[in-house]
């Protein structure tokens, strides 16, 4: 399931981008959903050194899987600006049919590399849905590193919602 997300991603895109139906308004309101979305996953590829230390700073101390619910509410702005109620069906899949299996797997392969420190995380910190305050508890002393946001090439996606987004715009435009 792990390699199948992005290229699904993009297959969802291109047929999202067909029925899409935007307008002013949609596009407004569901950029005040994705834009967050995308400041959410720039903020935890920060915070994040895979496998070699547990996150829990910045958005982690909120929610497990940060990248992740970034992703869906960037799902969930598209759907919103692309004005068509059964395209939600497309980030509710991916978020059912991919993403909980591989936080699950991804849980559990934490919970073998980091032992008790990541299972009171976990018990502390919900998988998706973040928490209200920040888990005091969990939190590292450590801070948002640039460097990392780059090696791990979030701005890619940036780039590619903002591309997507002129699509959007072109197609309500042009393809009426």
């Amino acid at each position: 399931m792990q390699r199948w997300r992005v290229p699904l991603g993009f297959v969802c895109g291109a047929l999202f981008l067909l029925f899409a139906k935007p307008t002013w308004s949609l596009l407004l309101i569901g950029g005040a959903v994705a834009l967050p979305g995308v400041g959410l996953r720039a903020s935890a590829s920060g915070h994040l050194r895979k496998n070699e230390s547990l996150a829990t700073s910045g958005p982690y101390a909120f929610t497990r899987n940060p990248l992740y619910l970034g992703s869906f509410l960037i799902g969930v702005g598209f759907t919103i600006a692309g004005g068509v109620w059964w395209l939600a069906i497309v980030p509710l899949a991916l978020l059912l049919g991919i993403y909980l299996p591989v936080m699950r797997v991804e849980s559990a392969t934490l919970a073998e590399l980091f032992g008790t420190k990541y299972q009171r995380y976990a018990r502390d910190v919900p998988l998706f849905l973040p928490r209200l305050s920040p888990n005091r508890s969990a939190i590292t002393p450590a801070r948002f590193d640039r460097s990392l946001y780059l090696r791990y090439r979030e701005y890619r996606l940036a780039l590619g919602v903002v591309i997507a987004w002129a699509l959007l715009v072109a197609k309500m435009i042009y393809f009426k």
